[in-house]
């Protein structure tokens, strides 16, 4: 992992191959929301080739910053050192055998959208309006959740049993787009406005407290409800393949839309 802080949209890409690459080599499932990531870095690099956001150069600032704080939990992570407790809870899934590829995602998702995105809003609009930065936040949001679909999609054709018992229970796919969406797009932002209102003395203790907020809504993902619950456990029971190969699956990627 490079020592230094990234400066380019570029550097994170490698950084999160490295990540993923070494993932793969351990069979470690944080690399499954690696992957996911690497797939939402380059399609915001393109955004910004094709002028999707409001401000390219903006968006790439943010999208390091942004990315950063991923790379930095993970390292520290994986050297035992001090690191978020959301994040925490993301990473300690590594060692349970039961959760499904989705809950993994969705885990590095809450802890990394509604935490560390509105850090990273906050952060990249000091100085300036943040309320500028508002629609091209959303439209992160909207990659990452299109991408959850996406993801849904390639894992249901490896695992047939995840695509029936998806269409033919609802409330368990729903629940799964719905954190995903909801929490992103509202709670995240909210954060954002009061992270950077926060005077500088205090920014601590508010990360702290937003931080401790995000750890405890783990149980949305890992405790939906007891029919969630065994529906989940099925589909785990259903999963093929090595996390190697599971991780494999989640790198493919397809254009830019």
């Amino acid at each position: 992992m490079p020592a230094e802080p990234l400066k380019t949209i570029d550097e994170v890409i490698e950084t999160l191959d490295q990540i993923i690459q070494h993932c793969e080599h351990n069979n470690d499932p944080s690399g499954y929301f690696a992957a996911l990531y690497q797939k939402v870095t380059l399609k915001v690099k393109e955004g910004i080739e094709n002028n999707y956001f409001d401000d390219g150069p903006r968006m790439e600032v943010l999208d390091v910053l942004f990315a950063q704080r991923y790379i930095d939990a993970w390292v520290a992570s994986r050297a035992g050192l001090p690191l978020t407790r959301s994040w925490q809870r993301a990473f300690d899934l590594s060692t349970s055998y039961w959760p499904i590829v989705l809950q993994h995602l969705l885990m590095g998702m809450n802890a990394h959208i509604n935490l560390d995105l509105g850090i990273a809003a906050a952060q990249v609009s000091r100085g300036k309006e943040l309320n500028k930065l508002h629609n091209d936040f959303n439209r992160i949001n909207e990659i990452l959740s299109s991408l959850v679909h996406e993801v849904q999609d390639d894992l249901s054709q490896v695992w047939p049993a995840l695509k029936w018992i998806l269409k033919w229970t609802g409330k368990v796919d729903d629940y799964l787009v719905d954190f995903s969406m909801q929490l992103a797009r509202d709670g995240a932002w909210k954060f954002a406005g009061l992270f950077f209102h926060t005077p500088d003395h205090e920014l601590e203790a508010c990360l702290q407290k937003r931080d401790q907020q995000v750890a405890d809504k783990v149980s949305v993902v890992l405790e939906p409800g007891l029919i969630a619950n065994a529906v989940l456990a099925l589909v785990r029971l259903t999963e093929r393949g090595s996390v190697s190969q599971k991780i494999g699956k989640l790198k493919h990627t397809k254009p830019f839309a």
